[in-house]
């Protein structure tokens, strides 16, 4: 960030008089919400840092780290007294007066935009740290960053200074002001921020997604070329099943250690048979019975595997086109969470598809027999959900709550659609309580009690 950008952030901030809501929305990048209404994002990623204005974002994830408990405690709902640029440094400085003093009290918001340096501070009216987004030792800084220690001021740069430069370093004295002056309005020039970053970001995650999404559908249809052909296990079994025969025929004949056996077919041809190795003679005969039941049941199974495997397929198909009309790095992070999330989370599906909205666990089958599966190990209160109408993935959030966030249902609402269907259009999910679904055969159900939300183009409504 630039010392004027700052500058031009800090007069229009202090336009607000109220601080609504103090969250962490991703790992480095803060919300703040002023006067119930507007928002401004402070990205604190080290060495790219930058303030931008989009309306409000929930998190894809809770964060309760001390410092968000603080951050949220502190400053939501509380005062604005002012906001600053001290020293001319790169420093926004919140002055607040939090909500939950029972006598007057002030506190520091420093969020600092200084390279590798940069940090989210909170601090008493004694300039002493009461948390930070990042902690700093010793070892890394003269400036220690923790709890309990008083924050030191940042050192001034080494201005190299020479006499034959001189002239024109006067000459550009005072251009912070300028450039300020020329951001007419703050706000739009924050939010086309906003949207380059958007989509720059968008169009990074959305290439690594599919690459993803990509893999696994390369995956299963590997397993389905390796599945073996039913007429060709129906040929071997009729093969192994004569051999059996053949053997037990000519029993008579062999000898231990014998590694083949010649002699004549059922229709009179001279054949040669490999014999079994470390297999009884008495025992010859049942090697190649066993090896025909085998391929018969293979060949009598065999599309159920592949009806498996294609309808896996089919669903990571559908994400992969979902992720592809995605117009935003939620939709895309909702589809195809984070890999280190879902360690984070240590836990496992052995049926479907595992998700985290808000906190929320969330189940998707990805075919019938595992939309079956789901409808058996929900509980009475978790919340169902599937396409009316339409052959569709069932979906499971967990939950022991009454009343579910809006926005969980609806981000669930739309998994089930992009999950099950390719063809764009408006599609009506229903969704009620596990306890209101009776299963009829398979996952056929039939449920009662049930509400509807509509997911289009457009966007989502609910009608009860």
């Amino acid at each position: 960030m630039k010392l004027y950008e700052l500058k031009a952030i800090a007069k229009r901030l202090n336009d607000f008089t109220f601080i609504s809501r103090a969250r962490r929305i991703e790992d480095n990048t803060l919300e703040i919400m002023f006067d119930k209404s507007q928002s401004y994002f402070f990205n604190m990623t080290r060495g790219n840092s930058t303030v931008y204005k989009a309306p409000s974002q929930r998190p894809l994830q809770g964060y309760n780290a001390p410092f968000d408990t603080l951050l949220h405690s502190l400053l939501s709902g509380s005062k604005l007294v002012s906001v600053d640029v001290p020293n001319d440094d790169r420093i926004l400085r919140f002055t607040i007066a939090p909500k939950s003093s029972y006598k007057d009290k002030t506190v520091y918001f420093q969020l600092e935009f200084t390279g590798k340096n940069t940090n989210a501070i909170l601090i008493d009216d004694n300039e002493v740290i009461i948390e930070a987004l990042r902690h700093i030792d010793a070892e890394s800084t003269f400036r220690v960053i923790r709890p309990g220690m008083e924050l030191l001021s940042i050192p001034p740069l080494p201005q190299r200074v020479d006499r034959a430069s001189t002239p024109t370093i006067q000459k550009y004295v005072g251009a912070d002001s300028i450039s300020a002056q020329n951001i007419d309005n703050i706000d739009v020039y924050l939010e086309e921020i906003f949207a380059k970053i958007e989509q720059r970001k968008l169009l990074e995650i959305k290439k690594q997604k599919l690459s993803t999404v990509a893999k696994k559908i390369k995956k299963f249809k590997q397993l389905l070329d390796k599945l073996p052909n039913k007429e060709k296990l129906e040929t071997h079994a009729k093969e192994h099943n004569q051999t059996g025969n053949l053997i037990l025929a000519n029993l008579y004949q062999i000898k231990p250690y014998d590694t083949k056996l010649k002699t004549f077919d059922f229709d009179g041809n001279e054949i040669s048979i490999a014999l079994p190795k470390d297999v009884k003679v008495n025992r010859m005969s049942d090697y190649y019975f066993n090896l025909s039941k085998r391929a018969k049941s293979k060949a009598k199974n065999v599309h159920i595997e592949q009806e498996n495997l294609s309808s896996k397929m089919a669903f990571y198909e559908n994400i992969y086109y979902a992720l592809e009309q995605a117009n935003t790095p939620y939709e895309l992070e909702l589809l195809v969470p984070k890999r280190a999330k879902s360690l984070r989370k240590k836990e496992k599906l052995r049926e479907g598809e595992l998700f985290w909205i808000e906190d929320y666990k969330v189940l998707v089958g990805r075919n019938a027999n595992e939309n079956q599966k789901l409808l058996q190990i929900a509980k009475a209160n978790d919340l169902w959900m599937h396409i009316r109408d339409v052959p569709s993935s069932h979906v499971i959030i967990r939950t022991d709550k009454q009343n579910l966030p809006d926005s969980v249902i609806q981000a669930a609402a739309k998994l089930c659609v992009d999950f099950s269907v390719k063809n764009p259009g408006d599609y009506e999910v229903d969704y009620t309580k596990r306890k209101f679904v009776k299963v009829q055969e398979g996952s056929s159900v039939l449920y009662n009690k049930y509400d509807t939300i509509k997911v289009t183009k457009e966007g989502i409504e609910i009608r009860i």
